[in-house]
């Protein structure tokens, strides 16, 4: 079933109307949808790497919309929309911890969301599920969500085709890179704060739990 749909999703690459199905998928993973945006974003950069920008503009703006909706699925709709979605994507068990730490760190798990493989659509169900700031959320998810398809974009229009094979490679590692600084911001934050009493409360779940 996933590898039919991720098929389907790369298929729309080659589309008439592929700026909209970009659009419509980077919505859609971030709210219910399985299949990422990224390798539709890829194909459609490779493609036509002069208007790699425009395209990751599209993903950043749809994604922080669908984010939107998750939040409002899981703030208004939880028990009759939002359990049913986590379920059916094998993400339930996943609810508990990704709520634990979104209550203590707030924005700066979002912002990790953008360099990791953690999926979205749990943190913006989750979000809306524990009433995180909407304000909070709404900055965290737009440098997010921009990280990660701005890069793409800005890296395939400056640098044309040849850059394929550098972001396949190098990809994680900038996110890496960008993952250890934030990491390392909200910890030395959360030490000088006390933070450590508050990793008590999820003392039986770690990070690794949600990837």
């Amino acid at each position: 079933m996933l590898t039919k749909l991720y098929q389907w999703t790369l298929a729309k690459a080659a589309h008439a109307h592929a700026e909209r199905w970009l659009f419509a998928i980077s919505f859609m993973e971030s709210s219910f949808f399985p299949i990422p945006p990224h390798p539709l974003l890829g194909l459609m950069c490779l493609a036509r790497p002069e208007r790699a920008i425009r395209f990751g503009l599209i993903c950043t703006i749809a994604s922080v919309l669908g984010g939107l909706f998750g939040y409002a699925i899981g703030h208004f709709l939880y028990e009759t929309v939002g359990q049913q979605i986590l379920q059916a994507l094998g993400l339930a068990a996943k609810f508990p911890v990704a709520a634990c730490y979104l209550r203590i760190y707030g924005a700066e798990i979002i912002l990790i969301k953008g360099a990791t493989p953690i999926p979205f659509k749990l943190i913006t169900i989750t979000a809306g599920f524990i009433g995180l700031s909407l304000f909070t959320f709404l900055w965290a998810s737009i440098l997010s969500r921009a990280f990660q398809f701005m890069l793409v974009g800005f890296l395939f229009w400056k640098f044309g085709r040849p850059i394929k094979a550098f972001i396949e490679k190098y990809l994680g590692l900038l996110s890496a890179a960008f993952l250890v600084l934030v990491i390392g911001g909200f910890i030395a934050a959360s030490a000088l704060s006390g933070g450590g009493e508050k990793n008590d409360k999820c003392s039986q779940a770690t990070m690794a739990t949600l990837r």
